[in-house]
């Protein structure tokens, strides 16, 4: 599987941002897809993350009710709708896919084995 994210950018705190990450391969919909992020200086973080065959959808308390994950099977394609953004979400965005991850590990980035290549979001204050 490869991906490719897109969608990133400097918007205002308050501001909303939809991320996309672009999936290749014919069994997209068996997979499992996260969203993690890293901070400059800091470790790579979950933050959202669809269950494998896209039944559970999961987040990082941080941003509970702000973040949206969805996916269209489709068009292989999951995004991140981001809302109310804070200076803090400011990271580079990485969309990742496993076909094993079971749904308790599904917020450990070594878990997964496939990774785009990052989207940067900054959000000023």
């Amino acid at each position: 599987v490869q991906l490719q994210a897109s969608g990133g950018g400097l918007v205002q705190a308050g501001d909303s941002l939809r991320l996309s990450c672009a999936a290749s391969g014919r069994t997209f919909s068996t997979y499992a897809m996260g969203w993690f992020r890293q901070a400059p200086g800091k470790d790579r973080e979950f933050v959202a993350a669809f269950s494998r065959g896209g039944v559970g959808r999961y987040y990082a308390d941080s941003v509970k009710g702000r973040f949206t994950i969805s996916r269209d099977n489709a068009k292989n394609t999951v995004y991140l709708q981001m809302n109310s953004l804070k200076p803090e979400d400011t990271a580079v965005y990485y969309c990742a896919a496993d076909q094993r991850v079971i749904n308790s590990a599904l917020s450990y980035s070594a878990q997964y084995d496939y990774w785009g290549q990052g989207t940067l979001v900054t959000v000023s204050s």
